[in-house]
């Protein structure tokens, strides 16, 4: 295998031994040499070193796309004649060539040399460190070929730029929709045969030269260069893109609390927190007598993570009849004018709105009020009302752009 000559400073790293390096050393490069005997059949097998041996695949690979169902004979064949038959011809190999013997080879008779079993190569061995050469040399070309695809891949589908990444989502999607429903249609034995000799015949001498020759000329890159900026018009023509970030409205909650003893002295109104729940007075926190959470001062109120203020101040929903009822907030009284807090309703009158129930002489109960349950009712706040009271404030946010990946 052809690559940099072995390092054994590449199994340390920044002066510390890393506890990979162990681990390869003992267990893994000792066995990994027979994954680079296949590798390197497979390279001279596609790189036209033994032409008969090329052509012997094509032969084989030919009948496979004609006939499918040979594909269930390639293990067996496999295994009968690259692991049975060699470990048979180790045991009877044939006699040493002499003047004085002439003959065919013979499998008869019993067999006269011990089976041949895979050890793993000695440690400092020879074949150690060819194992390890071909290993780090390995690990070489997977990252180049990892970098490249990277390289050739991303740029066209991580939407950096998001016109052509999105023409290439709608193609891919038509594509997907099409083969969908055409996909039995398509002549596959012949596009697998022709696709398969293809691939192998390129990788013959004469034709990988040719191919270089192409590639040099500058015709070409000239046809490539004018096809990329007719595709480019194309897409800047004809794809729209959402110049405008996308936006939402938030609430906030004003929570303002005033003492129960100072109810009926018509105490001041203290304001408490902001908050994005109205904590009614049927709301969970409030009947397990948790207190309101959130922060003492509008200035602290952030916008939702991933979000960003698209105005520069808060707006007072001066229509708090429609979250009430949105809401189905009920025991309230909302404020129609002035500065639209809506009111816990006092105990009396929600004492008067409870429906009361009598037993019937069926030992069953039925409802005695005779008048409509109301959800909430119209009001100032200068009555008798209850200890709390919010409104609600809005304002616009829109989505973060972020320039970088976060970490």
């Amino acid at each position: 295998m052809l690559g940099v000559p072995f390092q054994i400073t590449m199994l340390s790293l920044d002066g510390e031994k890393s506890r990979f390096a162990p681990i390869v050393l003992h267990f893994f490069s000792p066995r990994i040499g027979v994954a680079f005997v296949f590798q390197n059949r497979l390279i001279r097998l596609f790189a036209w070193r033994v032409p008969s041996q090329t052509l012997s695949f094509l032969a084989v690979y030919t009948f496979i796309c004609l006939d499918p169902y040979l594909l269930a004979v390639v293990p067996i064949a496999a295994c009968l004649f690259f692991l049975m038959v060699p470990a048979f011809l180790a045991r009877h190999p044939p006699p040493p060539s002499s003047d004085l013997y002439h003959g065919t080879y013979s499998i008869h008779g019993p067999p006269v040399a011990p089976p041949r079993t895979i050890k793993p190569a000695p440690e400092l061995s020879k074949d150690f460190f060819r194992n390890m050469r071909d290993l780090q040399n390995s690990m070489e070309d997977f990252s180049r070929l990892h970098d490249s695809l990277i390289a050739l891949i991303t740029p066209y589908t991580n939407f950096s730029d998001e016109a052509i990444s999105s023409v290439l989502f709608m193609v891919l999607a038509a594509l997907t929709c099409v083969l969908f429903i055409a996909a039995n249609l398509l002549p596959w034995r012949a596009i697998f045969l022709v696709g398969g000799w293809a691939l192998t015949l390129s990788g013959h001498p004469n034709a990988q030269s040719f191919i270089l020759s192409i590639q040099r000329k500058s015709e070409l890159k000239e046809r490539e260069a004018e096809a990329q900026s007719r595709v480019s018009k194309w897409v800047a023509d004809d794809i729209a893109l959402d110049a405008e970030p996308e936006r939402r409205e938030v609430e906030i909650f004003e929570l303002q609390h005033r003492d129960s003893l100072a109810l009926a002295s018509s105490g001041e109104w203290e304001p408490w927190v902001f908050t994005p729940s109205p904590y009614d007075p049927l709301c969970p926190p409030r009947i397990a007598g948790e207190r309101p959470k959130g922060t003492r001062f509008f200035e602290d109120v952030g916008p939702p993570p991933g979000w960003t203020w698209a105005d520069k101040k808060w707006t007072l929903d001066l229509l708090s009849r429609e979250w009430v009822d949105e809401r189905i907030i009920t025991g309230v009284e909302v404020e129609m004018e002035g500065e639209r807090w809506v009111y816990d309703m006092s105990k009396e009158d929600r004492a008067e709105e409870e429906p009361t129930f009598t037993s019937s002489s069926k030992g069953k109960k039925k409802e005695s009020k005779s008048k409509a349950l109301k959800s909430w009712d119209e009001g100032t706040g200068t009555g008798l009302v209850g200890e709390w009271r919010r409104r609600r404030w809005t304002r616009i946010v829109q989505r973060e752009v972020r320039t970088s990946e976060p970490s």
